[in-house]
């Protein structure tokens, strides 16, 4: 009988004591902003986050929140001095600085990072630890040390459903059987997968990906990196809802042969998001708003590509072609690419494009507030590559999307906003993904105000009541905090 109480005594603390989450996201922008948003999100509801990462990474996030600062601690792991490190760009420590074609010479500093990451776990014991794809070796580390982990996914549920059952990623798979750069199995529907779907990749989204293998380094290939990221974890949290694409979530779930699939909402933006202290910060975005200000209602299609995206300059050419083109208001936000010399992005464009466009585009090089543009009651869509957080960010506040994908998981997300209705996309070779300032121009009218577009623009308008839902978001949220909190193990078990 005493044995008995003190087990309900150790279960009953554990249940009233706030959670320790660790956290431990790839080195990418596009991948700190959803981790942070997800702890931050825990932190308002009374649990401490360790958000672990390089010092320059760390350095780069948005400021937390003054009230909870005392719960979200910004862990800096050193970045390691490799090999195929020493082969980066200086100061390089996330994949915005380096030219997709390196991306892969960032893997053995991330693999690097395990001496460190074990120190801290072990030391400081977190309830959990949160991971990203990269991290194969992260499963194995918290088995070690008796720690709960679960795979916090990015990527839409259709994108892990295209890419299949984990054992076969781990075991290298179909993936990699066109080595060669074909594309082999990735142009095709998965046969899993229903074949009405379109859910593939297209030959130049492909190519795109397939620029990595000129960095020559020694380290696992990406589907080994989720396939035992995946199979090896606790749970799978997946950045989506029921709402979205509930087809996607069952089809994950028995490909996952059981393991939990847990949404944990689409982890929208919040209010004070983009909010800066710098004073050259504030001022650049009040020069924006006022031209946001002086143009009319939904009339503005913004366009942006993300942090890792360059086009060529004959696609930056046919693109400004286009919205040259199309009539119509835009905001353009450039990005330098790396290692070019100049650090506005700008030396890709047409000549006399600037002066011809004055007053009706607003062109901007370097960062901008992608969400306070969003937000504002002048733009009414979004000319996007598809990344996942540009299109959480895009439909959040009802912007029908033109769809551009080049690289990663974005020809994926294209298919599925297609087929949700949301979007409209620019036709391109499917080949070698060329297209004419032409069709840039009509996919923009269609999108914005041609009445032929005007089941996009409904579809998106409605689809911000579950993008933009704090209520369905928080429920989620609220949802995954209780399977954390449910199935962490008591301390002593720990030891």
């Amino acid at each position: 009988m005493e044995e008995t109480t003190t087990k309900t005594k150790t279960k009953k603390s554990d249940e009233t004591t706030p959670l320790h989450v660790a956290m431990f996201p790839w080195l990418a922008v596009g991948h700190f902003i959803p981790f942070l948003r997800l702890a931050t999100l825990l932190a308002r509801r009374g649990h401490k986050v360790s958000f672990l990462s390089t010092p320059g990474n760390l350095s780069r996030l948005p400021k937390i929140p003054p009230p909870l600062s005392s719960l979200i601690t910004l862990v800096p792991l050193p970045f390691p001095e490799t090999p195929a490190a020493a082969a980066l760009p200086p100061l390089a420590q996330s994949s915005s600085d380096v030219p997709n074609r390196h991306q892969q010479l960032l893997k053995p500093a991330f693999d690097a990072l395990l001496p460190a990451l074990r120190s801290f776990l072990r030391s400081s014991r977190p309830d959990w630890i949160l991971y990203d794809y990269a991290s194969h070796w992260l499963p194995a580390l918290a088995a070690e040390l008796r720690l709960p982990r679960a795979f916090l996914s990015l990527f839409a549920a259709a994108v892990l459903s295209f890419f299949g059952p984990p054992a076969g990623l781990a075991s290298g798979g179909r993936f990699q059987s066109g080595g060669d750069g074909g594309g082999g199995d990735l142009t095709a529907v998965p046969p899993w997968a229903p074949a009405g779907s379109g859910l593939a990749f297209r030959p130049h989204e492909v190519a795109r990906v397939a620029e990595r293998s000129e960095a020559r380094v020694e380290t696992a290939h990406d589907t080994v990196r989720f396939g035992v990221s995946i199979g090896e974890s606790d749970a799978v949290a997946v950045r989506t809802c029921e709402e979205f694409e509930p087809e996607w979530l069952g089809l994950l779930r028995e490909l996952y042969g059981g393991k939990p699939v847990l949404p944990v909402g689409l982890l929208p933006p919040m209010d004070d998001e983009d909010e800066s202290d710098d004073v050259e910060s504030k001022e650049r975005w009040e020069f924006m708003r006022s031209w946001l200000d002086g143009q009319a209602a939904g009339s503005v299609v913004y366009v942006a590509f993300g942090t890792e995206v360059t086009l060529t300059r004959a696609e930056l050419a046919e693109l400004a072609l286009g919205l040259d083109r199309s009539g119509l208001p835009f905001f353009w936000v450039l990005r330098r690419s790396p290692g070019s010399d100049r650090d506005d992005g700008l030396e890709g464009l047409p000549s006399g494009f600037l002066e011809r466009v004055k007053g009706r585009g607003f062109v901007h090089s370097g960062w901008a507030p992608q969400v306070k543009i969003l937000r504002h009651e002048s733009t009414g869509g979004f000319l996007t590559h598809c990344g996942y957080n540009s299109i959480v960010e895009g439909l959040s506040f009802g912007r029908v999307l033109i769809t551009f994908p080049v690289m990663n998981d974005q020809g994926i997300n294209a298919r599925l906003l297609l087929a949700k209705g949301v979007a409209v996309e620019v036709p391109r070779d499917e080949m070698d993904g060329s297209f004419t300032g032409d069709s840039v121009a009509g996919s923009v009218r269609l999108a914005m105000v041609d009445e032929a577009g005007e089941p996009a623009r409904a579809a998106a308008r409605e689809m911000k009541g579950v993008f933009g839902s704090k209520e369905i978001n928080d429920g989620y949220v609220d949802e995954f905090v209780r399977y954390l909190e449910e199935h962490r193990k008591p301390k002593f078990m720990m030891n």
